[in-house]
This record gives C-alpha cells, structure tokens and sequence, in this order.
C-alpha cells in the first residue's frame, strides 16, 4: 500500500517534471484534515436537521432552532480542538489553515446567533413554526403518530398561519431582507410539513385516513401567505421608478464585513480607491477617444464601438474568436501554461431571455453562458444586448470567464488543496484573480488598438463603479435608479443592460461586497504582483502556478503565503496594498 501511495501522483502528473511532482506548494497541510471534517460534520448536522423529502434527494433550507443550536455545539467543539493545536509547529501554509478555519468558525457561530435573534424578533409570523418543527421532529426516528391527532394538529396550524397573514398585511414597517427571510423561513417550512406528509402518507393507515384533507388546507393557506409575502416584497421595492428592491446594511455593517474578508480598508477608503481608479480610466479613456477622431467625446467613440456588434447567429464564432486571440496572447507573452485539457473541456451555451434580464452580459464557469438577442424578445431588447456585447466590450473579458479565469478555477480547484474551495470561498479571490487578469493583459499591451482600448477600458470603469454605486447604496446616499443613472450616464451603459446590473446587485442572492470584490481582489493580486514578479524574485509562469494551485483564501493570507510570512494565531486584516495620491 505504501508503494502504490508514493507512486500515485506520478501517475496523475505524468506529464509533469520531477522537480514539479514535488514542489513544495502543491502538498497540504496538517489542519486539512480538521477542515474536511469540519465541513462534512456541518453537512451531516445539515442533513438530518434539515427536511428529507421523499426518495434520495435532500434540499437544502433555513435552519430550524433546534438545528441552530446544533451546529453552534459543533463550532465550540471545533474552537476547542483548535485551542489545544501546537499552532507553533506550523509552517505559513498550514498557519494560514489554521487561521482561516478558526476564523470561519466563529464568523459561521456569529452569523447563526444573529439569525437565532432575527427568527425571535419576527416569530409573529411565524408562530406556527414550532408545531411544524414538533411533527418533524418525530417523523426522523419513524415515530409512530395517532393520526386523528395530527389531524387536529395540522387545523390548529392552518389557523395560525390565517392569523400569520392577517398580521403581515397590517405591517408596513418590515423591511425588504425582512419579508425575504421569512419567504425562506416560508419555503423551509413548507419542505419540512412535506416530508412528515410524504413519510407517512401511504404506509400509516390512519394518518392516510385523517390527515390528507387537513394537510391540503394547510398547504394552501401556506401558498396564500407565500403570495402575500410577495406582496409585501413589491412594496418594498424603492419609490424611485426602477423596481428594484433591496436593503441598504450601513457603514458599520459594511466596515464589519470588509474587516471580516480581511480587507484592511473601510468603506469610505474603498469609495475614494474607486474615484482614484475612475480618474485613471478616464484620461485613458479619452485619449483612445482622440486617437478615433472623437477629440473629447467618448460617448461618439462608444457609439462607434456598439455599433460594431456582429449578425445574429454570429456571436458564438465571435466568441472563439476572441477566445483564442486572448489564449496566443498569453503564450506569446509567457505568462502561464494553461493545462491543455483545461483548454479542450470548456462548453458554450446560450443565455436563456429570462436570465439576461439580470445577466446583460456573457457569464462563465465550467462553460460561457452567451447573452445576445433570442427570437421572443422586443425590438428595443434585441439592439440593446447587441450593443452591449459588441465585439470590443467583449474584447477583454472572454478570458475572464473561460481560461485562465473562472473555467480554470474550476479545474484547479478540484485539483490543488480542494479542500479550500468550500472552506474558504471569497469572491475577493474569485472574481479578483478574473479581474487581475484584465488588469494585467492592460498593461502587457493586449490591446493594439484605441477601440480594443476602449472596450477594456468600459469594463475598468464599470468595475470602478460598482465599487462606487454598490458602497453608495447601502450607505444610504444613493437609490438603485441613481445607480442605475450612473452607469449610462459615467460609464455607457445601455439602459436596460444597467437595470439588470442595478437589479442582480441588490436583489439577487449576492453579498453585499461581492461587486466591489472584482476590482479589490484584481489590485490586490497585482499589488503581490509587484512585490515579487516585477522585483525579480518569481517569473510570471511560477507566479501564476502557485497563485491558482493556493486555491481559495483571502489575498492577504495568499500574500502571507507567497512571502512565507510568520503569521500570529488571531491574525487580522492589516495588509494595505493601494497607493493613494
């Protein structure tokens, strides 16, 4: 067994050197263990706490009390085993580990007391949860139930949920994330009366006989009170003529979550990183403009660059086209390798209409999801989306999705210290590597022309903004209309093609940093940059390889690593990697 384990990497890296098979950052390190099993014992507590649905299929949905106190036992334990560990014997690899772990820990144990405090403060409508939970509760363990009993219990809980109704639409005080925690709470609610249903239903003979008329009340008076929670959502939405909704959080909120991402700037610091970056662009900006022959109108320049856009039905070659342009540019200017399976095994699918309401542009991953016009949207639809992913605007960013950005996290990831992907999980290094590289391909002179400068050089800006808009609504100065102004008017958005910008910032199942986070995370990998590859001490092709094979993790602990930085246990964000003039 030992023989066969020592010659198993050989096996896997056979293309590779010797010297590479045994690198020194490809290994893991002593805390992996601890994190796997972290990770799958927050799953297993997941799973049985959560709903069963009939059949092998499990659902994730919002934690019940009981499930709540739960996983808070599991953390203390977990905390504990990290307090006994001889944190001195680490290495900065496994320090940074360390430090990730326990500081996921307490952040999850925080975030489940927080959410223990909002279920007390919005249990009126929500009341009838506990009797839900109760029959749950017994349904785990095929406890056998009367019947008749349940029946009576199931009515009692129709009325409470009436009662439930009655209330929310007697509130207008609720907030937007207020309604959508309790749509969650809802849903949660929903799966888990199910799985009691589908448990018993057919097998118990008299739960089969009483229990079925009742439960079917049940569900639909749940189906009216989810309808008026949608209600309630519209009303949330801001007076301000987009329809969109969402939750300004706060400076403190936010100034608390950057330090949790281990940002050491605050969130007015960020605004004025944004208007630094902004200004950079748009002299840039307008000196391509001139090179056109616009003098100083960058919009005309813009108009010109839209207008480009190919035929429909051509998008798709247009892709590979830039796809492969961005791939020979890379082994031109030798920046990295690109594992060639990496480069045969990314897909291509086009954008269904509903989803580019929200998703303008292309998007990307395992395979690049295209948005350009279908056949059922409106005239005014199908030029907006032409123009707006015309060949320059969509210069700089195939690369971003496919290789070496999103696509190749994805492959690395499941290759190089997986167990980080899910632990550790920051879109400052998702979307900052993507973006680092647009930043990079910039300054190595990608683009040979003022048009192609221009078209990376609308999505620079438009990073800068969404650092900009995003920090402005939830500080309260802005509403989702204004930011929407901001983008046509600063950056050349298309209008509708900003709404859905807008709408996915605030409304979607995004964190509140997770749009600032493109360009934060792009900088942050160029500040490293710098300090090694620009100082001598790594070529780009070393610098890259370790980069991707660290897998996730905040910058400044992949910084520590890089630098093999001796790191303190209770380590906190202290890195400042911006210049400001």
């Amino acid at each position: 067994m030992m023989i066969k384990y020592i010659l198993l990497p050989a096996l896997f890296f056979s293309s590779m050197s010797p010297a590479q098979d045994l690198n020194d950052y490809s290994h893991t390190t002593p805390i992996e263990p601890l994190i796997v099993q972290y990770g799958h014992d927050v799953q297993a507590i997941n799973y049985f706490y959560g709903p069963m649905p009939k059949g092998w299929g499990h659902q994730p949905a919002y934690e019940s009390p009981e499930q709540l106190e739960r996983l808070l036992l599991l953390n203390r334990s977990y905390l504990d085993k990290l307090a006994s560990y001889p944190y001195d014997q680490l290495e900065t690899n496994g320090q940074v580990d360390y430090i990730l772990l326990n500081r996921k820990i307490k952040q999850y144990s925080e975030e489940l007391e927080n959410k223990k405090v909002r279920l007390e403060q919005l249990d009126k409508y929500i009341a009838f949860s506990s009797d839900i939970y109760v029959l749950e509760k017994l349904r785990r363990r095929g406890t056998t139930i009367n019947g008749e009993e349940v029946a009576e219990q199931i009515n009692s809980i129709t009325k409470r949920v009436m009662q439930a109704e009655r209330d929310l639409t007697e509130d207008a005080t609720l907030t937007f994330k207020d309604v959508q925690l309790l749509q969650e709470v809802l849903h949660s609610l929903k799966l888990r009366l199910q799985s009691v249903y589908d448990f018993y239903h057919g097998y118990d003979p008299m739960f089969t006989w009483w229990v079925p008329q009742p439960y079917q009340q049940l569900s639909e008076y749940m189906d009216r009170y989810a309808a008026a929670l949608h209600t309630q959502v519209e009303r949330a939405i801001f007076d301000d003529g987009s329809g969109i909704g969402g939750n300004p959080i706060g400076r403190e909120a936010l100034n608390a979550q950057l330090k949790k991402e281990m940002i050491a700037y605050s969130a007015d610091d960020l605004l004025r990183l944004a208007d630094q970056e902004f200004a950079w662009c748009q002299a840039e900006l307008l000196a391509a403009t001139a090179e056109m022959g616009f003098g100083q109108d960058w919009k005309a320049a813009q108009e010109k660059v839209k207008n480009a856009f190919v035929p429909a039905g051509q998008q798709p070659e247009l892709i590979l086209r830039l796809y492969n342009a961005a791939q020979d540019f890379i082994r031109e200017n030798d920046l990295m390798d690109i594992p060639p399976l990496a480069d045969e095994t990314w897909g291509m699918i086009m954008m269904t209409p509903e989803r580019q309401q929200i998703n303008p542009f292309f998007t990307g991953g395992r395979e690049i999801s295209i948005s350009y016009p279908t056949d059922g949207m409106t005239h005014e639809q199908k030029r907006m989306s032409m123009r707006g992913n015309n060949p320059y605007f969509s210069f700089p960013t195939v690369q971003h999705e496919l290789n070496p950005g999103h696509h190749l996290q994805y492959f690395m990831n499941r290759r190089y210290k997986p167990y980080r992907e899910k632990a550790f999980n920051t879109p400052f290094w998702t979307e900052g590597w993507t973006l680092y590289w647009e930043l990079l391909m910039y300054d190595k002179g990608f683009a040979k022309t003022p048009e192609e400068r221009l078209g990376m050089l609308f999505w620079r800006m438009h990073r800068c903004a969404r650092i900009t808009f995003s920090i402005q609504f939830h500080l309260g100065e802005w509403t989702p209309q204004q930011c929407i102004d901001y983008l046509v008017d600063q950056v050349g958005f298309e209008q509708a093609n900003a709404h859905g910008e807008v709408k996915r910032s605030f409304e979607a199942n995004y964190g509140e940093l997770y749009q600032l986070a493109y360009l934060v995370g792009g900088l942050q990998l160029m500040a490293i940059k710098k300090e090694l590859v620009d100082k001598g001490m790594m070529s780009y092709k070393v610098f890259h390889d370790r980069v991707i094979k660290e897998n996730y993790m905040p910058m400044e602990m992949l910084r520590a690593i890089l630098i093999e930085q001796d790191l303190s246990p209770d380590h906190e964000a202290a890195w400042k990697f911006y210049s400001f003039k």
